[in-house]
């Protein structure tokens, strides 16, 4: 389960009862759609922290009640009011493996045009996803694969650009 954080389901607006139930406050994107969730992350101090889900339940065209396992009474939850909830990447995951896969063999460009070397391999390793890239003097580099990253993707000629930190290939 990895956290997208750019991803925002709601925050959480009050406590429900006293089973421990809490009020989602959710985002215009999700006021129509709600997708089926096992878990969701909560950030607490400026971090992640990740919940299983007991239920949900629709409670208005914006609000959504929702339990977390082992939760069980106001008392546990009360510290939660106000913090965002993301959706966790469980959601996605079909989606993006099968774009991912359809990468191999693009070229990787990065700032001004400099070209990198080509796709060969994606490595997914829990929380982060790696490119290996072949440039051109056969040399095999580890890229890390994040959206923020990408500046843009071209299809149709199999072009990746990317900003790509300082040194890092490199270090490779």
């Amino acid at each position: 389960m990895a956290y997208r954080k750019h991803i925002l389901l709601g925050k959480i607006a009050k406590i429900h009862r006293y089973e421990g139930a809490v009020i989602i406050r959710l985002e215009r994107n999700f006021s129509d759609n709600i997708p089926e969730m096992e878990s969701v992350f909560l950030e607490i101090e400026g971090r992640p922290v990740p919940f299983f889900i007991e239920y949900t339940e629709r409670a208005g065209n914006d609000i959504l009640r929702m339990k977390f396992e082992g939760y069980n009474n106001a008392a546990k939850v009360r510290e939660f009011v106000g913090c965002n909830v993301f959706l966790a990447d469980a959601h996605f995951s079909g989606e993006i493996t099968d774009d991912l896969q359809n990468l191999q063999g693009y070229k990787v460009i990065s700032g001004k045009n400099n070209d990198i070397g080509i796709i060969k391999e994606i490595i997914h390793n829990p929380g982060q996803i790696l490119l290996v890239v072949r440039s051109e003097s056969g040399k095999d580099m580890l890229i890390p694969l994040h959206e923020d990253l990408i500046q843009k993707l071209n299809p149709g000629q199999k072009i990746i650009k990317m900003i790509i930190p300082e040194g890092l290939t490199d270090i490779n």
